[in-house]
């Protein structure tokens, strides 16, 4: 038994910044699908490792694991609009959105400041998200644009020290 409810948790783990990326892939139809997520780690560098905790009720990331690959693209500062767009349940997401195929041929969206293309490692439960590991297999730094973070429930440039 915990005393406090799931409010309060998020509340409080709300004042640590987290990052902001779209992992993107095709469903089983050939579709291209993006799901936001903000809790993107490194978790190996040897082998390669990285992971995020997609949602368990997501459609999205449960088209796009069938795939067994996936590309993360690391937002700009000024992409916000795509997180939020990325973020709900939709039909047609990529409508109207600029992207190319990644090195591995699922989506990289434009002025993305960072892109991994990932075979699907691992996809285990735990408790209402999945931990989702990918084994990299490219990747490219875009540019030295600013990222973007949740904080307190917002998206806020990350704006390094000077």
């Amino acid at each position: 038994m915990v005393g406090f409810d799931s409010q309060l948790f998020r509340q409080v783990l709300g004042q640590v910044p987290t990052s902001v990326v779209v992992v993107t892939g095709f469903d089983p139809d050939g579709a291209p699908q993006g799901v936001t997520i903000g809790s993107f780690v490194s978790v190996s560098l040897d082998p390669p490792l990285v992971g995020f905790l997609p949602g368990v009720s997501s459609r999205t990331w449960s088209g796009i694991a069938a795939a067994k690959k996936f590309t993360v693209n690391v937002l700009a500062a000024n992409q916000d609009e795509l997180c939020w767009r990325f973020a709900k349940e939709s039909d047609d997401r990529f409508a109207g959105v600029d992207w190319s195929p990644s090195r591995n041929g699922c989506p990289r969206l434009a002025g993305s400041i960072v892109v991994i293309d990932c075979d699907l490692e691992s996809n285990d439960v735990h408790g209402d998200h999945h931990f989702a590991v990918g084994h990299v297999t490219y990747l490219d730094s875009a540019g030295d644009e600013n990222a973007l973070a949740f904080y307190r429930g917002k998206v806020v440039p990350v704006t390094p020290a000077g």
